[in-house]
Formats: C-alpha cells, sequence, structure tokens
C-alpha cells in the first residue's frame, strides 16, 4: 500500500495557525513524519506553530523549489511508495497553486498515489472573493513583467482580455515592487477599468478596495511594502 500525499495549507503571515486552518487539517499536519517544503527553515516554524508534537529536527524534510531540477521529483515519491504518508506545504497559502509543489502533486497522479488537498487559505481565491469582480470566468497570470515597456503592454493586452472575455484578471506582485505596478495600472488602463488590491490577506493588516483606475492614481503608497493579489475587470 503507497501513501497518500496531502497538500496542506499553511498562513500567509505571522498569525496563529488556528485562526486561519480547520482543526482537521492541523490533525493531518500534526500526525505527519514526512514532509516535501519549499523552504526547510519556514517549514520547521510552520510546523511548530501548527503544534506538532514531535521534535521539529526529528522529521523528515525535503525540499522542492524553484530550483530542483526535474530529475529530483521522482525520488520524493520515495516515503509515498514505502507506504508513509507526506505532506507537502509551500511558504505560504495553498501547496501546488502559483508555487513548484505541482510538479509533485503531477508525479503522484503518474505513480497513482492518492492525492488529497486539505482546505486553507488561498490569497487568489480570497482576493478573487473579496473583490466584487466577475468569479465566472477568471486567470491567474502570476507575475506580469517588471520593466518598461513591457510591462505596460502586458497590463493593456490584460485589459482588453478582461473587456473581451468579461473575465476578471488577477496577477500578484512583490512587496518592493507592488507600489510602483499599481501606479502603471492606474496609468495604462483607460480610466473606468476597475483595478482591485488584496495585500495582507486574512492577515489584521488586511487590504481590500476596488476602485477605478483613475481613482488609484496618487494613491500607491496603500500597497507600498505588501505582497499584493491584484485583479482587472468590469462591471
Amino acid at each position: 500500500m503507497t501513501g497518500s500525499l496531502y497538500l496542506i495549507p499553511v498562513p500567509l503571515g505571522p498569525v496563529n495557525p488556528e485562526a486561519c486552518l480547520p482543526p482537521d487539517t492541523l490533525a493531518v499536519a500534526r500526525r505527519l513524519e514526512h514532509f516535501v517544503v519549499e523552504r526547510a527553515k519556514t517549514a520547521r516554524a510552520h510546523l511548530k506553530a501548527m503544534g506538532h508534537p514531535q521534535p521539529i529536527q526529528a522529521l523528515h524534510l525535503e525540499e522542492l523549489n524553484e530550483h530542483t531540477p526535474a530529475t529530483a521529483i521522482a525520488p520524493l515519491l520515495a516515503p509515498l511508495k514505502a507506504g508513509h504518508d507526506v505532506g507537502l506545504l509551500s511558504e505560504a497559502g495553498c501547496p501546488a497553486v502559483a508555487d513548484p509543489g505541482a510538479a509533485l502533486v503531477l508525479a503522484a497522479h503518474r505513480a497513482a498515489i492518492r492525492v488529497v488537498p486539505l482546505i486553507g487559505p488561498s490569497s487568489i481565491l480570497l482576493a478573487l472573493m473579496a473583490s466584487g469582480l466577475g468569479g465566472q470566468r477568471f486567470a491567474f497570470h502570476g507575475y506580469l513583467p517588471a520593466k518598461e515597456p513591457e510591462r505596460s503592454q502586458a497590463i493593456r493586452e490584460l485589459e482588453k482580455t478582461a473587456r473581451r472575455d468579461r473575465a476578471t484578471q488577477l496577477f500578484i506582485e512583490t512587496p518592493y515592487r507592488s507600489a510602483a505596478l499599481l501606479d502603471a495600472l492606474a496609468t495604462a488602463l483607460s480610466p473606468d477599468t476597475l483595478v482591485s488590491v488584496g495585500a495582507d490577506l486574512s492577515l489584521p493588516s488586511q487590504l481590500i478596495q476596488t476602485y477605478s483606475a483613475k481613482s488609484w492614481r496618487g494613491k500607491t503608497d496603500a500597497v507600498k511594502d505588501r505582497l499584493v493579489v491584484f485583479g482587472i475587470g468590469f462591471e
């Protein structure tokens, strides 16, 4: 019998895991001894905060991140094939969503290993839920180009897609570039295009606001130094 691969969400910031993770998710995390994680140091901190009963250093952690070669994916399935349940953890939020863990999930399916997604916070879905933009059709694009003119070109292409398909377009930005991206959105988009920002989602400092592109001009400090999920769309 092979083990099961559990996809374990983690908090999106420094909060008590019990504030955003249901008891069943915490119970699974606390009973596992084998984990595949994006970064071992962060994962140990998450598991400690979740109240794992074993000494954290005694747990078996293997890293899977953007530097992991494709040839290293299959060996990560070894504990599962030996009958052990394994937990997959991201740096924050849901594993395998905008996260390198997706490669392990696909390998598990190919090996006929049971995959079990657990309940927890997803910044992308939280931002979409709270945006007021259309949730029937949407697309997530990760990071937009960091430099001009490629960034503004990408913004205008997403606006065309949102208008043509009536589909909300979502993307994220790092804290040190979020204010610059919001300024670019306010400048490159049509004045009436709606722009939603979701920062520090599920945390006490949470910010969620949706205004027209024109209304965001001069207000970029609202997202400065915050990891932001942006959305653009129409009523």
